[in-house]
This record gives C-alpha cells, structure tokens and sequence, in this order.
C-alpha cells in the first residue's frame, strides 16, 4: 500500500506540473527548447534555482524519470512476491477437501444448519445436483456423508486479478521505455520526419490538405481534416484523410488530429536574390492574444518574430521584428537585440534594416497538429484488462457454495450450508431445504387397529 501512495503521489505531481512533450528528447536543441517553455512557465513562480533542481530531480517527466521506473519495478516485484505466497495457500484450501466431519459439527444450534427426517441419500443426490454441486461421497461406520461443491476453484480467480495488476505494470513500463509521443506540426505541402534522423524504418509525414470548413468565416470550424501521407524508405505506404477520433495507424504508430493554426507562406532571399528559406512558418504559439511563431533564417544569425493581425480591410497582416542573438545574459539566458519591424501583407516583401536579405510574405495558410503515438505496450494494456475483469467478475459472480450432510443409519438427515461472501446463505439454503422437504418420503401412516371378533 505505501509503494501504491508513493507512485500515486508521483503521478498527481506528474499531472499537475507540466511535463516535457516527447519530442522533447529527440535531440539536445529540442530538449532546449522545450525546458525553455517550461522556464518561461514556473521561472516567475518557483525561481531559476529550483526550477532546475526540479529538471534535475526529473520532475518534469515523471512517468519516465528513474524513481517512477524504480518505483513500478518494485511495485511490479512486490506483487509477484505476495502472489507467489498466497498461491500455495489458495490451492490448498481449493484442493483439500474434508468430506467426513465430526458430529458437533452438524449441531443445529449453529449458523446455517438443519436437521430432517425422511430424505434417502437418493434424494440428497438428486437435490445438490439439481442445485449444480459437484458430489463427494464417504460412509464411516453406517453413517453416510455427502458433500456438494459449487465453483470450487474460484479463489484461485484471485490470481487472474494478480496477473493483471503485475500485466498493467510491465506495459507502463514497456510503454515508457519502448514507447514514442511526438507533436508533429505539418504545414500544408509539407513533410516532416516522424522519428530522428537516422532511425532505421524513418517514417516521414506529409500534409497533402487541410481542411477547417467554416473556421475563417466564423472563427469556429464545424469539422477539420488533413489528408495525411505516410512515406518510409522512399515510398507512400499509407495515405488517408484523418479527423478527430478517426486516426491513421502504420508502421507502429498511430497518427491523431489534434488540433490546427495558421501559417505564413514566406519568401527569404539575399542580395543576390537566391532563396535563403521558401517555405510556411507555423504560427503556433500567442503573443497578445495574436497568432506567433518565429523563424531562424538559415545562414545568418538573425531570427524573425512574426506576428498575425488583422488589417482595417480583413485581411491579414504580418509583424515582422528581425532580431539577433548578442551574446549571453548573466541569468544563462540569450542576449536578444531587435532590429527595426516590418508590416506585411500577402504578396508584400521588404528588405529588413540592419540585414542583408529581403522578407517578403506569399500568403497565408494552415498547419495541422499530430499527434504520433507509438505504444508497444498497448497489447499488454488489453490482456490486463481482460485478466483484471474476468478475476473480479469470477471472484464476485460465482463464489464458492459447500453443503456437508450426514446421514445416520435411523434416518435422520444433517446439513451444514457454507459459502464465500456475496451469497446470501440463507436465501439459497432456505431453496436447498424447500427442495429436500419436497423430497421426503412419506411416512406410511399406522394400520389401524383390528375390529374385535364377534362373541
């Protein structure tokens, strides 16, 4: 039970501090990235030092860090230990039955017991069959014993419920160590790789379309869907327009809608005109209530915030402040230096002051969240499950029913009822004894006395 507390505890701090995305552990600049998100969070609230002796404690992934897998490991080992105790126990008292008890008893001063005349072994038999016993038989010295047995292996159900628990753990921690979660933000017309470069078997999205019917009119869509290509070793292997709750699953991984945003269409080119980025930028963060998201041009060491607004006319505008990395704060963090900003429209391009490319805006779109879910442990969940419900089910719908009765030689018939808990004992013995009252053999009344002879 305290190993139970202990991991619960953990896992409350694990939903109630936010942890690091999957995709956080890709590679070390997605690690920054995401730390820096969480810094951004509790920075104001906790303080640099003790958000990164929480990083350090593991605090921010919890269901992976060390103590919960050392935790579920002892946990996991501890309920195999207690299993393995209890087994020889439950079997025995399973096993070993004792047909012939002594004559106290069968006392009928006790709990659950009667005593009648009149009802023949026959009958006995026929009565505990009828009411799906299992007999056993044995007589000591004229006096007969009948024993009846219903679902007599039924502790042992207890096990399947062991087993599940033990099953439940070993597929968190498969899940946790062999498992994959990643965020994948897909522009339209755009790939992305699933897994790290490198990974034998890469898989690689495509966002062929987005569809969000409603949402620019309205603001709300009624549906959105991606009609989303799976690539591996060069080749589609899978394509299918996927919407919320109706997902695409390949290759060991299982590709969810969850959400979608904006995207600008760009145009970054040097002096000389040559492209220095052609692509969407995924406006996926807020700043002011504003769509944002930035880019790092390739090749200079110079970003770009972009933020979207919405022009007097409707339509949409970009705020473009060019920044540079300077150097470092004393606090670790970036020194950052804005440059002067630019307002864009779609077909609009300027050159950023203070840089030696141009910026220019080719349009708007969207960009679609995935999530791609890669859970070895899954199988393991539902074998679980089944082991969990069929024990509880097993160990609450079919208890264990016992009747002992002791037949002397004058005829008179003893009977002991015994269950597990969940029966009512004296509703289904009141059933057994109406059934054996109804049984008896009539007792034949006396003839009556013979008329006196005539004198």
């Amino acid at each position: 039970m305290a190993q139970i507390i202990v991991l619960s505890l953990m896992a409350v701090v694990g939903m109630t501090i936010r942890q690091l995305p999957g995709f956080a552990f890709r590679s070390l600049s997605d690690y920054q990235t995401a730390m820096a998100a969480i810094h951004d969070r509790y920075d104001p609230v906790f303080g640099v030092g003790l958000v990164d002796a929480l990083e350090r404690l593991q605090v921010f992934r919890i269901f992976s860090s060390t103590w919960f897998s050392l935790g579920l490991v002892i946990l996991v080992a501890s309920i195999i230990v207690c299993t393995l105790d209890r087994t020889p126990r439950l079997w025995r008292q399973s096993a070993e039955i004792r047909v012939v008890q002594p004559e106290p008893f069968f006392a009928p001063n006790l709990p659950d017991r009667a005593v009648m005349s009149g009802v023949g072994a026959d009958a006995v038999r026929r009565t505990l069959r009828r009411h799906h016993f299992k007999l056993r038989e044995a007589e000591v010295d004229g006096v007969g014993y009948i024993y009846g047995d219903r679902h007599q292996y039924t502790k042992m159900a207890t096990l399947l419920t062991h087993l599940g628990l033990i099953t439940f753990l070993i597929a968190a921690v498969v899940t946790s160590v062999f498992g994959d979660e990643q965020g994948l933000i897909v522009t339209e017309g755009d790939s992305l790789t699933v897994q790290p470069i490198g990974t034998p078997g890469l898989l690689i999205v495509k966002n062929y379309d987005f569809e969000a019917p409603g949402f620019l009119e309205t603001g709300q869509a009624t549906d959105f869907t991606t009609d989303l290509g799976v690539f591996q070793d060069g080749r589609e292997i899978a394509r299918k327009t996927i919407r919320v709750n109706d997902p695409l699953s390949v290759g060991g991984y299982t590709f969810h809608q969850n959400g979608f945003g904006p995207a600008v269409k760009m145009l970054v080119s040097d002096a000389a005109g040559k492209p220095l980025w052609d692509g969407s930028v995924p406006l996926d963060a807020q700043a002011a209530g504003f769509p944002y998201g930035t880019l790092s041009v390739p090749g200079r060491d110079v970003g770009l915030q972009l933020l979207l607004q919405r022009a007097t006319d409707g339509t949409g505008i970009v705020l473009i402040v060019p920044y540079r990395v300077t150097g470092e704060l004393p606090n670790g963090q970036p020194n950052v230096t804005d440059l002067p900003p630019l307002a864009l429209g779609a077909g609009r391009a300027a050159v950023a002051e203070g840089t030696d490319f141009s910026v220019g805006v080719r349009g708007f779109g969207e960009y679609t969240l995935l999530i791609a879910k890669k859970d070895p442990g899954q199988g393991l969940i539902w074998t679980a499950f089944a082991l969990l419900i069929s024990g509880i089910a097993i160990t609450f719908y079919l208890p264990r029913r016992r009747i002992w009765t002791r037949l002397s030689p004058a005829g008179e018939l003893a009977i002991v009822a015994r269950s597990d808990r969940y029966v009512d004992v004296e509703r289904e013995f009141g059933r057994l004894l109406d059934d054996l009252v109804a049984a008896r053999t009539p007792v034949a009344a006396p003839p009556p006395p013979a008329s006196p002879a005539p004198a």
